[in-house]
């Protein structure tokens, strides 16, 4: 029981949470900022090649059928984005963050259990922790004891 060991893995895992916290806060808003990018230029761009499309199948099919055949290919390029932006991992990192994460768990939990050790053998046998106190005390009493009858002499 090392109330250092505990304050300094304490410490330790907040940290890691933090961090693992920061790096999928930060995974998170740069993905977002690139899809949010991504479907306005793909908006434009998409527009342009509508038009263009739609003109060139009115020539050839029937408005309805342009139309519709337009509406399947932009279902298709927005699946083709969702699948390569949910594509995208987090790296290594985060692996290692989790990993000092999970140690520093790891090492609370042998802590408190040895915390809970003594307190139960404290529970069992209160001399046990009685006794290492005890003996300084008896010593300074004797000590003590002897210092007036030496100042009387």
């Amino acid at each position: 029981m090392n109330p250092e060991n505990i304050v300094k893995n304490l410490r330790l895992l907040w940290r890691t949470d933090r961090i693992i916290a920061e790096m999928r806060l930060r995974h998170m808003l740069m993905s977002l900022g690139l899809r949010a990018f991504a479907a306005l230029i793909a908006a434009f761009g998409l527009l342009m090649f509508e038009l263009a499309a739609y003109f060139a199948l009115v020539q050839v099919l029937s408005a309805i059928a342009a139309a519709a055949i337009l509406g399947a290919v932009n279902f298709a390029i927005a699946l083709i984005l969702l699948f390569i932006a949910s594509r995208r991992s987090l790296g290594q990192e985060l692996t290692l963050a989790n990993e000092i994460h999970d140690s520093a768990i790891d090492a609370l939990q042998a802590e408190a259990q040895a915390t809970q050790f003594q307190i139960n053998r404290l529970m069992h046998h209160p001399l046990e922790g009685v006794l290492p106190l005890i003996v300084p005390l008896i010593t300074a009493a004797i000590s003590h004891l002897r210092k007036p009858a030496a100042a009387s002499d």
